[in-house]
């Protein structure tokens, strides 16, 4: 008889070092590896090594960054999906697109099972399940976190160290970090307290703001269809936009989120999130929006937008409503073009100056001096009408009260 094979979704960090020989020993299988880039910035290449010594008979290495931008990044930045205010879904969106490619390698592979090291505390394992079950609904899923007897990181060292197998912990930096091409986020160590302020040295992208430059610097971004195609005037592919902005935003300070969250398993939670270009796109896009929409497509998109964000966050990607929602934020997308400038400052971006064939303002209209093509005597009505429900409900109070 064929052993079981078990495809896991390999990081070469703690737990996945020792979820390899754990589902051996507990499943007598063999364990397919598949490593995902998603710009994360580390050098993938050791990682065949390393999950071939700690006991899988194969690594997939698969290069993600382009799908990760324009099959999520762009659809979610289009949507100004933002997850209770702060959070720009650098994890929450990237989970997903990780989950899909297991599914196409278990089907390659003819895999069992698929396994993830999320711990049971998490969003993540939402994340990863939901898409699974949305694309490979018979497969099973293994979840070691939820079932083993380990209950800590001392636990998972102490079991590598017995079955004889290096254990690749730092102590330089106790955060447990998640890093791609659109964030970075740190949580854990001192942050569990929200009265600690994040310390200077925390930051792996970001300047802090204090030691970012004295003079601000500026930066182009322009947009076809919701989209950003170029950055002062050359055109650039998605990649090396979300590259470019991200060490712009960096070198002054900008992205840095410090916040409590809502999970969706119930408990709040305190990471610090480094999102430079993230930020500056979504500042571009929100700016070009405002002269490019009319005011009740822009009101019914920003409910929309909240809508899109829990979807992100909670890991229903691939669910009917979040592709209608989609295709809702595509329609209002074909006039979003044109041109921002940004002004980026000591932690500060800002719109400094936007233009588009499609905009919606009128200097004529709006102009404080005189104008030929408004009659201000025509508001009198309209307030009349407007406010006349108030009006109404205030006689009939005065009468009652006679």
């Amino acid at each position: 008889m064929n052993k079981m094979k078990i495809l896991l979704a390999y990081s070469g960090g703690l737990d996945t070092s020792v979820i390899i020989p754990w589902l051996k020993e507990n499943y007598d299988c063999e364990v397919v590896c598949m490593a995902a880039d998603v710009g994360q910035g580390e050098e993938l290449a050791p990682l065949n090594e390393k999950a071939i010594k700690t006991g899988a008979c194969k690594l997939y290495i698969e290069d993600l960054k382009e799908e990760f931008i324009t099959d999520f990044i762009y659809p979610t930045l289009k949507a100004g999906a933002v997850y209770e205010d702060k959070y720009l879904l650098g994890t929450s969106m990237a989970r997903p697109l990780i989950a899909k490619r297991l599914v196409d390698i278990a089907k390659l592979e003819g895999c069992d099972a698929i396994c993830h090291g999320c711990t049971g505390k998490g969003n993540d394992q939402v994340r990863f399940e939901l898409t699974i079950k949305a694309l490979m609904p018979e497969m099973k899923i293994i979840a070691p976190w939820r079932i083993w007897d380990l209950k800590s990181r001392e636990d998972e060292i102490e079991y590598l160290e017995k079955h004889g197998i290096p254990v690749p912990v730092s102590k330089k930096r106790p955060y447990s970090v998640d890093r791609n091409l659109w964030h970075l986020s740190h949580e854990g160590s001192d942050l569990e307290d929200p009265w600690n302020e994040p310390q200077n040295d925390l930051y792996l992208i970001c300047k802090s703001p204090e030691d970012a430059p004295d003079k601000p610097s500026y930066i182009t971004v322009d947009f076809e269809k919701g989209l950003p195609v170029s950055l002062d005037g050359k055109k650039l592919s998605p990649v090396d936009i979300i590259e470019t902005l991200n060490k712009a935003g960096a070198e002054n300070g900008v992205g840095i989120n410090d916040m409590v969250e809502n999970r969706l398993v119930g408990m709040k939670s305190r990471g610090v999130y480094e999102t430079p270009g993230g930020t500056i796109l979504y500042e571009a896009h929100r700016a070009l929006e405002s002269i490019t929409l009319d005011r009740d497509t822009l009101h019914y998109k920003q409910g929309v937008a909240l809508k899109f964000a829990e979807m992100v966050y909670y890991g229903q990607w691939y669910t009917p409503l979040r592709e209608a929602l989609s295709a809702f934020v595509d329609s209002t997308q074909q006039n979003v073009t044109g041109t921002v400038r940004i002004k980026l400052y000591k932690g500060s971006c800002t719109a400094a100056g936007v233009k588009s064939p499609y905009s919606l303002y009128s200097e004529e209209f709006a102009t404080f001096g005189k104008d030929g093509v408004y009659n201000q005597k025509d508001s009198e009505g309209f307030i009349n009408l407007f406010g006349l429900p108030l009006k109404v409900k205030a006689l009939a109070d005065q009468k009652r009260k006679k």
